[in-house]
């Protein structure tokens, strides 16, 4: 069974972490490898919890970006095809 954790319990888990508290008695804890916590250190590392919150803002932005590009790029596409052939 895969657990959810929340942005504010990993970087709760990496302040502990940071504080002293050694990495195998966090993770037993938490039920995770020590793979997935240094993942999430790579990820969130020297974060609060605001900034995880504008993190998560940003990508969701990005991804909406990237797709409304897709989108008047496939739509650029076609209307140069349809130039082409009525040339």
């Amino acid at each position: 069974m895969r657990k959810r954790f929340t942005e504010s319990q990993i970087v709760a888990s990496i302040k502990k972490q940071e504080s002293g508290i050694a990495v195998k008695e966090i993770c037993r804890d938490l039920g995770i490898s020590d793979a997935t916590f240094y993942n999430w250190k790579a990820k969130y590392g020297g974060m609060d919890i605001s900034d995880v919150t504008r993190l998560r803002e940003l990508e969701k932005e990005n991804a909406e970006l990237k797709k409304m590009y897709a989108e008047m790029s496939l739509e650029n596409r076609a209307m140069k095809s349809l130039i082409e052939k009525k040339l």
